[in-house]
């Protein structure tokens, strides 16, 4: 009797660790796949629902494809996935609100999104942090103070991204900080096997 207890328990168990894993799916990752080599991004959409289903829009369709980093400063941030080679904007959908009170800083290899002086203005661009940009965090819910939201963070290929960032820049018409030679997203995808 306490023999068959002990497999019934043991099968309950079983099932139940089977069951919360499969709850508890991995966070969504993807492959940024550019002219200077792959990275590979964790997305939070526990943190950043809206934000993380906005991206994940733009990836899904394709918008990234042929996009560039079009503002580079080392030692600060990689920005990208708006413009094209020849720095025209692509069109883009309505923007977001800002979820930047997540809880999420803007620390080394994370990813946030890139906005106007209006909190709620971010459609496709985003950045990569390369250090501990404080100044960009959330603070208050004050416009000014609101802070720009990460949702992500570089997993794989910092060394990339760090490439990226070291790349030299200069003046494109109204631009600054662009690459004299294009860092091309040739396509972001979403992973359906998390590394």
């Amino acid at each position: 009797m306490r023999q068959i207890y002990n497999v019934i328990l043991l099968t309950l168990l079983s099932s139940a660790a089977l069951i919360s894993n499969t709850a508890f799916a991995a966070n969504p990752q993807v492959s940024v796949e550019t002219n200077r080599g792959d990275f590979i991004v964790e997305l939070y959409p526990d943190k950043a629902p809206k934000t993380v289903a906005n991206f994940l829009q733009y990836v899904n369709s394709g918008f990234y494809k042929d996009t560039i980093f079009h503002r580079v400063i080392n030692r600060f941030m990689i920005q990208g996935g708006g413009f094209t080679a020849d720095m025209s904007e692509k069109p883009t959908r309505a923007p977001i609100v800002n979820e930047a009170g997540n809880g999420l800083l803007n620390e080394i290899g994370t990813l946030a999104m890139a906005r106007t002086g209006d909190p709620d203005s971010a459609t496709a661009q985003f950045f990569i942090n390369l250090e501990n940009n404080q100044f960009l965090n959330y603070q208050s819910p004050d416009p000014q103070l609101i802070g720009y939201c990460v949702f992500g963070r570089v997993l794989k290929g910092m060394d990339v991204v760090r490439e990226i960032a070291s790349t030299p820049t200069g003046n494109a018409g109204p631009y600054s900080d662009v690459p004299k030679s294009p860092i091309k997203i040739m396509q972001v995808k979403l992973l359906t096997k998390p590394m």
